[in-house]
Formats: C-alpha cells, sequence, structure tokens
C-alpha cells in the first residue's frame, strides 16, 4: 500500500500514541517506546524498533504509514562540506548540506521542493515548487546530516539554517513543526538561538513569527536595498517592498527580541556601488538587525550576474564599517559540488 493511504504515525501527538496503544490493549510504556523511536532513537522504519515484538510492529504497519527521507546521493567538496541528496516517499529529490567549520557544524535544510519565487540569482528559482516538505520531512534531514557528522567529524550538529530549497514561511506550519520537534527535550533538543529561518521577505508571516512568539533568529535575504532593484531580482518584492518589510521586522522584533540578520549577496556593477551601500546603510538603519552577511556570490548557468572582484568586495566592505554597520563577509563553502549559497537544484555529478 502505497505512503500517502495510511496515516502518517508521526503525525500523531504523544497523547494520540497513547489512547491508541490504549484501545490496542498494549501496556502504555509501549507508545513511550513507539515515540522515542520516531523523536529520539530515529527509526526510518517499524522494523528499525527492535525492543517491539514483531506482531506489534505487524499491527503498526497495517494501520500506519512511515514515509521518511532516504539519502539518494552523497557528494563531497574539497573544502569540508557535504551535500546530500534526499529521495521522499513519493519520489520527489531535495538538498541538504553540511558546513563544517573549527567550532561549528551547520545543517543547511530545505523547507520545499523547488521554489515559486524565481529569484533571478538562485537555482532553485528556476524549478518548479513540486509541494510544501512535511514536518516530518525537515526533521530526517536535520537528523540524516547530524548522522554524517557525527560519523565524519565525531561531532554533534551545532546549528540549523532554512537557507536551502524553498520559501520557509511560505511552509510556515510545517517548518514551525519541525523546530518544534528539533528543539523539545523528547526530541534534538537543540537550543532554539542555535537556529536561523531565512526568507526572501513575506511580510504577513514576518508578522505571524512575531504574534507566535518563536524563539530562533530570523535573516532576511535583501539583497539590493531599493524596491526598483529588488524587485527585478526578486519578484516577491512587488508585493511585499522594502517599507512593508522593515515595518514587519521591526514588529517581530518587539515582540520577540530575537536576532535579525540582512543577507546581501554581492553582485558585480548591480548592487555593489557607494550608491547601494548608503541604501544599504539606510536600511540597515530602520531595522534592530544585528548583522549585515556579505555573501560572494556563486554563479549559476542560468544567470547573467558575476562575482565582484576581491578589490570591489573590500571597498563595499569597509564603506560599511566606516560608517558603523556590523558587517562580514561570509565565504561560499562547497563551490565545487554546487552545494553554496543558491546553486541548490538536485543535480549530483
Amino acid at each position: 500500500m502505497k505512503s500517502g493511504a495510511l496515516r502518517n504515525i508521526r503525525q500523531l501527538s504523544a497523547s494520540e500514541l497513547n489512547k491508541l496503544f490504549a484501545e490496542m490493549g498494549e501496556k502504555s510504556f509501549r507508545a513511550t517506546q513507539v515515540w522515542e523511536w520516531l523523536w529520539q532513537k530515529h527509526a526510518f522504519s517499524f522494523d528499525d524498533m527492535t525492543n517491539l515484538s514483531k506482531e506489534l510492529r505487524a499491527k503498526l504497519s497495517e494501520q500506519f504509514s512511515f514515509p521518511s527521507l532516504k539519502v539518494d546521493a552523497v557528494q563531497y567538496s574539497s573544502d569540508g562540506t557535504v551535500k546530500s541528496r534526499f529521495k521522499t516517499f513519493d519520489d520527489h529529490l531535495v538538498e541538504g548540506v553540511l558546513i563544517p567549520s573549527e567550532f561549528r557544524f551547520t545543517a543547511c535544510v530545505s523547507s520545499q521542493i523547488g521554489c515559486s519565487l524565481s529569484c533571478k540569482f538562485c537555482a532553485t528559482g528556476y524549478m518548479d515548487r513540486k509541494r510544501n516538505l512535511n514536518f516530518d520531512e525537515i526533521y530526517d534531514q536535520v537528523v540524516l546530516i547530524n548522522q554524517q557528522n557525527m560519523k565524519i567529524n565525531d561531532k554533534k550538529l551545532t546549528n540549523i539554517v532554512f537557507m536551502g530549497m524553498g520559501e520557509p514561511l511560505l511552509n510556515y506550519k510545517s517548518v514551525l513543526q519541525a523546530i518544534e520537534r528539533i528543539t523539545a527535550a523528547d526530541g534534538l533538543a537543540m537550543s532554539p538561538k542555535r537556529i536561523t529561518v531565512s526568507t526572501a521577505g513575506v511580510s504577513k508571516m514576518i508578522k505571524q513569527l512575531g504574534d507566535d512568539n518563536v524563539k530562533f533568529k530570523l535573516a532576511l535575504s535583501l539583497h539590493a536595498a531599493n524596491d526598483r532593484k529588488r524587485n527585478e531580482i526578486m519578484p516577491i518584492n512587488e508585493t511585499n517592498n522594502l517599507n512593508s518589510l522593515v515595518e514587519a521586522l521591526n514588529y517581530f522584533y518587539k515582540k520577540t527580541g530575537n536576532e535579525i540578520t540582512l543577507e546581501y549577496i554581492l553582485f558585480n556593477q548591480f548592487n555593489d556601488t557607494v550608491d547601494d551601500a548608503e541604501e544599504l546603510i539606510k536600511v540597515y538603519r530602520q531595522i534592530p538587525a544585528d548583522l549585515v552577511n556579505l555573501i560572494e556570490y556563486n554563479p549559476i548557468e542560468f544567470a547573467r550576474f558575476t562575482k565582484p572582484s576581491e578589490e570591489r568586495v573590500n571597498f563595499f566592505m569597509e564603506y560599511l564599517a566606516k560608517n558603523r554597520v556590523n558587517a562580514r563577509l561570509r565565504r561560499s563553502r562547497g563551490k565545487d559540488i554546487d552545494a553554496a549559497c543558491g546553486q541548490l537544484a538536485n543535480k549530483a555529478g
């Protein structure tokens, strides 16, 4: 029977699971054991639940599906970055990246299969959005990347960034549900302060994050600090302009006090002039942002943009510093395996 026909067991809450086991005439500790397998011991099938009897496992598999992500392909970069292509139960592909550094081990995860926003500099933006990822599929990415990191670096993940494929705030419910499980004591028990959700800028949903009093950090993919240029490269700006984003980010900060980062990819002779820096400074001063992350552009085959010279990058950085903007340059990782910022497109070589 196909996964979609039965209810996914991971959609049950702990109390629903307890009720189910009581109705089945099973002892309550069995429900606890299954819950642990689902969220702490990271079973990927009923067969993995080795402390349950074969009969009970068979009973569960008759009543429930257990769709989980499978690793479909892995690529290793010369700089230590690892890109994984995962396959969903319904045969879609999605990518996640392990980015190790000296003290940080970061999982970059996806929230959608493809993307509907069509940003002109991003490989995922040239793909169709097939569907949203379910919360347990997002959770599986983190688990699988953590297992990779344990195997390669003998360390647990320290950080998670929602900067992979898709727009997290257009899959709002599943992203928040995944983060609940990632941060729960009976899940991965990771601090929400180590999680950053990056958005292309959906003003209404940024405000919703504030109303929901989330605990994680927020990053805005800005990339241009005036509406004309931003409309040109990010069509979402036509309905979520800079004024509305400034207002939404201030609302989010007032409600949560959480850290906000502005992300700004430098494109040669498009957004890297003194005028562009001035406009960026103006936006930065209207938002309680902790940091501007300047990002090296990673060329993709469909886009007309190129990377600025080191001189232009350094000049831009110095201009911001001179004007008391807290900015840092984020060097790209995993470029040689199409794993860097804006390059995810389900390619595996």
